[in-house]
């Protein structure tokens, strides 16, 4: 294709847009957290708060990216395997997480789930277990948020394969098992990765859901993205900007990692 000056023009926007928008804020924060050497990572990771909270943050991380993965194969194939009445609705709600405001996921989690007014806060409570603020409600609000990104990467996986092969397999003789597991599994799995990724990196980042939900509780349910805030208001940003810094390399190195070992050939 001929190379024209509008090319370059809309190259050099979308560069700039770019940069404008996530280079150089990210470049910033990179910046500040090293004003001082390594100092402000070291004081991080010696306070012990801090770190329950990075802790805290992986831990809820791990498991929000276990329930998507698995809820969003599932849910993906029976969107794109099954036909039956309500598919499209349920397909819209689906991306429910990704219009609606995370405080207000939040809230609602709190008048479902609270001890005292939720309805089933105090069914819960008489059995002995706690939802809102704790870290059960923390891995709920967590999942929510991020319930989306596994299904919207493999859904368009599931549609591209086509069912050929499963037929295929089917007509040998394959139970449903052998097929996912030695046909469809290994399809997708490109498009798991990219979904864990996406998962891990929202999952990490959750801030508005997990701060109504969690009850900001020092040393036992204040994430990593609580403690920016804290630090930042209490005249800390060299804190902030190490945690936050944290939070970003580690969604930066899973990505970087993906880059580096996906087949070339695959798009």
């Amino acid at each position: 294709m001929r190379k024209t000056p509008t090319t370059y023009i809309l190259r050099f926007i979308a560069t700039a847009y770019l940069f404008f928008l996530v280079a150089w804020p990210v470049s910033l924060v990179v910046t500040h957290t090293f004003d001082d050497g390594f100092s402000s990572i070291q004081a991080l990771l010696s306070d012990p708060d801090t770190v329950v909270a990075l802790e805290l943050s992986a831990y809820v991380a791990v498991f929000s990216v276990v329930i998507n993965t698995i809820f969003g194969v599932g849910i993906s194939m029976l969107l794109v395997r099954q036909q039956f009445p309500g598919k499209r609705l349920l397909n819209a709600l689906l991306d429910i997480p990704l219009s609606v405001s995370p405080i207000v996921v939040g809230l609602a989690l709190v008048l479902v789930y609270s001890g005292r007014n939720g309805w089933f806060g105090p069914i819960l409570s008489d059995i002995g277990f706690q939802i809102i603020f704790s870290t059960p409600g923390i891995i709920m609000a967590t999942t929510f948020v991020a319930l989306p990104l596994m299904i919207r990467e493999l859904v368009p996986v599931l549609e591209e394969i086509g069912i050929e092969q499963e037929q295929a397999a089917q007509s040998l003789g394959a139970n449903a098992m052998q097929r996912f597991w030695r046909i469809t599994l290994p399809s997708i799995k490109w498009g798991i990765v990219y979904g864990v990724v996406l998962t891990l990196a929202r999952s990490l980042g959750e801030f508005g859901a997990v701060k109504v939900v969690s009850g900001n509780i020092l040393g036992q349910t204040r994430t990593a993205t609580l403690v920016v805030e804290e630090k930042y208001l209490n005249f800390d940003p060299q804190g902030a900007y190490a945690t936050a810094f944290l939070l970003a390399m580690v969604s930066v190195a899973c990505i970087v990692v993906v880059a580096i070992i996906r087949p070339k050939n695959h798009h």
